[in-house]
């Protein structure tokens, strides 16, 4: 599945293991399960935060694994033009291709491995899909979207996109050499990833070995989540079980605990996780559709400006499709 991997990992850094007389173990406050659905113009995800309290998230808002899916020939879907407001989307690919565009000039294509990060700010317009050729041959798709938020002074910063691609990440192993660490940003053990973030945050891709245990430090003052992408573990000091699709939120501390289950299904022999956390906002969050915003009234002025057109416009592609949709997940307004 990863496309991202090494074929000797014991060459890479290692993380060093948290000083069991001083570290504090987080332990494991839930477990959920992401339900699936469906996004933009059809493609299946899981809600990988669904039934999780936005506290216990700050500063994120909102996540989907979208596949991963054995796409047959002109089955590939993506999403059409639509808008953001007021934060920021991650796009990762893990497997497959996604082109984006948006009204700020942005835009490429991401593949195995690399990722978008686009800062939506004061507002910007963007699509996702296929290319045709994906669409044509089908294929596998398998990716992650991140919402996360911004603070209330860099809500309406000037829109951004960043380009990462699959060979800039950190790569790291585990002290016992069995998990393989991507990290995409933020900083692991004073190692950097490459993505630019206005909020402070971490984010990793790990593949756990069967039967490997993979221990982070971890900043006191984030949360913590791991979402499991694919494979069985457990978490924590108490073991608690995990599995593909669920997400485990952690209580305090600084230091991290996950260990690979020693029997992995034959469609998934490793434990694939992504862990993430960052500073907490704290500041009220008004989320309706394609806006996160303080108020109400800012997501109210947010659909007003849409509407009249002042979030950015289309750039005149041949070919592009020329509607736009508020089509997004589902929101909520607090």
């Amino acid at each position: 599945m990863p496309a991202i991997s090494v074929d000797d990992v014991t060459v890479l850094p290692r993380i060093p293991f948290p000083d069991p007389l001083t570290a504090r173990e987080r332990a494991v406050k839930s477990v959920t399960h992401a339900p699936r659905g469906l996004e933009g113009e059809g493609f299946p995800v899981r809600r990988a935060f669904h039934g999780v309290d936005l506290g216990e998230l700050d500063p994120f808002i909102h996540m989907d694994q979208m596949g991963e899916v054995e796409y047959a020939p002109g089955e590939p879907k993506g999403t059409p033009w639509h808008p953001h407001r007021g934060f920021e989307t991650v796009t990762y690919m893990m497997d497959g291709t996604f082109e984006h565009s948006d009204s700020n000039g942005g835009g490429g294509v991401i593949t195995n491995g690399d990722t978008q990060w686009m800062t939506a700010g004061a507002g910007i317009l963007h699509i996702e899909k296929p290319p045709e050729a994906l669409v044509v041959s089908g294929g596998l798709f398998h990716g992650i979207q991140l919402w996360v938020n911004l603070p209330r002074a860099q809500k309406w910063a000037p829109p951004r996109y960043q380009d990462i691609r699959a060979r800039e990440v950190a790569l790291l192993t585990s002290h016992d050499g069995g998990a393989l660490v991507r990290v995409i940003a933020g900083d692991l053990a004073g190692h950097a990833g490459p993505g630019v973030t206005h909020t402070p945050m971490t984010l990793l891709h790990a593949t756990l070995s069967p039967d490997s245990e993979l221990r982070l430090p971890w900043r006191p003052d984030y949360n913590a989540l791991v979402y499991v992408l694919a494979g069985h573990g457990a978490m924590g000091a108490a073991r608690t079980p995990v599995q593909a699709g669920q997400l485990a939120v952690f209580g305090p501390g600084d230091a991290l605990r996950v260990t690979a289950a020693s029997r992995q299904e034959s469609r998934s022999p490793s434990l694939d996780i992504l862990v993430l956390g960052g500073r907490p906002i704290r500041e009220p969050v008004a989320w309706m559709g394609p806006f996160v915003m303080n108020t109400r009234e800012e997501v109210a002025q947010a659909f007003e400006d849409f509407q009249a057109g002042r979030l950015g416009s289309i750039p005149a592609v041949h070919g592009a499709p020329t509607s736009l949709t508020e089509s997004t997940p589902e929101g909520r307004a607090d």
